[in-house]
């Protein structure tokens, strides 16, 4: 079986990739591909690995991805620009990445009979709550340019399936933590910033909320939902510990040696949601999902990891810098 997978050079989809790698006998023939923008590190691959083959592409790249589509069985799509502040100070890559290209990828897979279609989305297209969790049938509410293009994303891979029957499983995941997740992200800016002796920006009071799941739970879910998911349904993935930002603050504050003196308060966010919170009922009762990693352990994993890979993302800082700091 021929897996194509999008973005896998990327945090989320590269975890996924290295995990199905790492099955054995019975795993997928797995392509990436991926464009190699500035969070994507080829490094994060082991492209030598002979189930694995890496391209260098667009999703946008109409005939590439038809090329590819016509190789596969099926797709998982990770690709897409998630940084809320980049999304703030410009829109016009996320609406292109997020919505042209995920089109794209539709178009390919209907025409070449691909499915299942797996597409990978997040909480934030449901805006903010204030009490309660989401469940999969809540209307979508997005309040940034960055959740408005995934929002379209998720209605259009719908309307594939509605018009067309396309199988499309779509999951909606909680913040993401773990190794390899580039710097620009609230839990590794803050760790590779108190690790170097530096400031931490800290919205607003604090008080935005926010649940946390490990990656390789994330993928775990994911992969739960390609092999096992029903079709045109979407699916929760979440992690079970919600922590407004002071309180994650704290924690990595303490994880990494330093105190309140190394948190410099910024205003806040335009149009910052207040709170995120998914009800993951629907994928423990139908996928068996369940998140493995306990929070306080998997933190101070990741703190270790960042600790101890300063090669990896040491040279990410002469990146142009981005926005100061994003919680999603």
């Amino acid at each position: 079986m021929n897996l194509l997978v999008t973005g896998a050079a990327g945090f989320i989809g590269s975890a996924y990739v290295r995990m199905l790698l790492a099955g054995g006998a019975g795993r997928p023939d797995i392509t990436v591909l991926d464009k190699l923008t500035y969070a994507g590190q080829l490094r994060n691959l082991d492209i030598d690995h002979p189930g694995l083959r890496f391209v260098h592409g667009d999703i946008c790249d109409a005939d590439l991805v038809g090329k590819l589509m016509a190789e596969a069985d099926q797709i998982v799509h990770f690709a897409a620009e998630s940084h809320v502040d980049r999304s703030i100070e410009g829109s016009d890559e996320f609406v292109v990445t997020n919505v042209l290209g995920t089109q794209t990828l539709l178009d390919a897979a209907l025409r070449h009979d691909v499915g299942p279609f797996v597409h990978v989305s997040t909480d934030e297209v449901y805006g903010s709550t204030d009490t309660g969790s989401w469940r999969e049938d809540e209307p979508l509410s997005p309040n940034s340019p960055y959740s408005a293009s995934k929002a379209s994303s998720d209605l259009l891979a719908l309307a594939y399936h509605r018009t067309f029957g396309l199988d499309v499983r779509i999951t909606r995941c909680s913040n993401n933590y773990g190794p390899r997740q580039f710097p620009e992200k609230i839990i590794p800016l803050f760790i590779t910033n108190l690790l170097d002796g530096r400031t931490v920006p800290l919205y607003g009071d604090g008080l935005n909320v926010r649940e946390w799941v490990h990656v390789e739970d994330h993928c775990r879910g994911v992969e739960l939902v390609r092999t096992g998911g029903r079709t045109g349904e979407i699916y929760h993935l979440g992690g079970g510990t919600e922590l407004t930002n002071r309180e994650l603050t704290e924690r990595l504050l303490t994880a990494c040696g330093a105190d309140w003196s190394s948190v410099r308060h910024i205003p806040d966010r335009k149009g910052h949601d207040r709170r995120y919170s998914l009800d993951d009922g629907k994928a423990r009762r139908e996928l068996g999902y369940r998140p493995r990693q306990e929070f306080p352990r998997g933190l101070a994993e990741t703190v270790a990891w960042y600790r101890g890979n300063r090669d990896w993302w040491e040279p990410l800082r002469r990146h142009p810098a981005a926005p100061p700091v994003s919680t999603r």
